[in-house]
């Protein structure tokens, strides 16, 4: 048996996705493992180049393997690529696959694909059930303790409370919660009320956050809380919680680094796919139950495929940063701008409505209009169609939201690109 049928053997006896590529991703050898994850991701690109087919999902792939100058060695390991966000995945769970990069020589690339969807999902349940018991058994005896009625309300405090805040029992019992501790959820201190939290653990059962508290003298700490759903609970008009709170070290500039790792993207400093995915849940949630409205922009930029072909992919790259600025500068309090992939960006609007959205939209397509960047013999111009949608037109859940706004985003470009759908009233 010959060397290339061996090789042929070992990639279709493969139980994960393997390809062999050139240094410019045209694919040379797939097999059907990897044909399977890449067929979905390719669209229109089809599959005769991987960095094209991923392109929408995972446009830095490309970038890293552009930028690695070793003439053997792993590019990447394990690159997490977020496939679905929602509408269309009935497990209401992002698809994720893991990406590896290897370079074998000077024209020679190996990638591989695996759908690692279920072990994100297991990871998750993993950190939450890890910080859970670690907050109740990691200095059990010496642990700060609430008890809080449904409507906020303190009915109970533990002396490890006090020595924790400072403040006494008498000091915080019959009084809201949201009058001690602050509405801050999470490492990027995203507003989300006492009221939210506690709507959340009732249909969870617990819920778990973190962020900067401040003790009675002023002084602040990074706090870890546990909110969980008193489970003997006989009456479910009025329910009662239990909250642990655990002061721990703040995280470090490596942590930062790392969070800055995983919630951006990797060419053009907006948000990511993974973290727009994290942050709709958590506002359809907070708009749905404080019973405020949630609009979402969908930006794609039109002809970007030719812009590159004609110009070169650093040229698009410039593009892209410069859009991604844009949307930074046009990015209101609580909103945020996120890179969905390729050339199509999100715009996610708390507690506005489709009429601001789209207003904002128009400031966004007449930006990016203004654009002009400068190529060799000239310079390019850009446009981009855009999509709006608010909560109330929709079925209620965010996926429809999504649909709503790109179907809206193709109505666009059908009518002639460098526009907003729904146009103003």
């Amino acid at each position: 048996m010959s060397e290339e049928d061996d090789l042929l053997s070992f990639m279709y006896a493969c139980p994960f996705g393997l390809m062999e590529l050139d240094a410019q991703g045209n694919i040379g050898l797939i097999n059907p493992h990897a044909m399977k994850h890449l067929l979905p991701l390719a669209g229109a690109y089809g599959v005769e180049n991987f960095f094209s087919a991923t392109e929408k999902y995972a446009p830095e792939l490309r970038n890293f393997a552009d930028s690695f100058v070793d003439s053997h060695g792993t590019i990447c390991d394990g690159h997490r690529i977020v496939v679905d966000l929602g509408y269309n995945n009935r497990s209401r769970q992002p698809k994720v696959l893991a990406c590896s990069l290897v370079k074998r020589g000077p024209d020679q690339l190996i990638a591989t694909l695996s759908d690692i969807s279920a072990q994100v999902a297991q990871e998750q349940r993993m950190r939450q059930a890890d910080t859970w018991f670690s907050a109740l058994i990691d200095q059990i005896n010496d642990h700060a303790l609430l008890t809080i009625a449904g409507d906020g309300t303190v009915l109970f405090a533990n002396t490890s409370f006090e020595r924790q805040t400072g403040y006494t029992a008498e000091q915080v019992i019959g009084h809201p919660l949201d009058s001690v501790l602050s509405e801050a959820d999470s490492a990027d201190q995203m507003t989300f009320s006492i009221a939210d939290q506690l709507a959340l653990a009732t249909r969870d059962g617990w819920h778990l956050f973190e962020g900067w508290e401040q003790r009675v003298n002023g002084e602040r700490y990074w706090c870890q809380r546990l909110l969980v759903a008193r489970a003997e609970q006989g009456d479910s008009d009025n329910p009662t919680f239990s909250m642990v709170l655990r002061d721990v070290p703040e995280p470090t500039e490596k942590t930062n680094d790392l969070i800055e790792l995983l919630t951006r993207d990797y060419l053009t400093g907006a948000t990511n796919r993974m973290q727009f995915h994290k942050v709709l849940k958590l506002e359809h949630t907070r708009c749905t139950t404080r019973q405020q409205p949630l609009a979402l922009i969908i930006l794609d930029l039109d002809d970007f495929k030719s812009l590159n072909d004609e110009h070169g992919h650093p040229a698009g790259d410039t593009v892209l940063k410069e859009v991604a600025r844009i949307g930074a500068d046009c990015t209101p309090a609580r909103a945020i701008f996120a890179r969905l992939g390729g050339e199509e960006f999100a715009l996610l609007l708390p507690e506005k409505s489709l009429h601001e959205a789209v207003e904002l939209a128009q400031t966004l397509r007449r930006r990016i209009a203004e654009l002009k960047i400068e190529v060799p013999g000239g310079h390019i111009d850009v446009t981009a169609s855009l999509g709006c949608a608010e909560l109330s037109e929709t079925d209620g859940s965010s996926d429809d939201l999504i649909r709503v706004a790109d179907r809206r985003l193709y109505d666009a470009k059908s009518e002639g690109r460098d526009r907003v759908a729904p146009a103003a009233a």
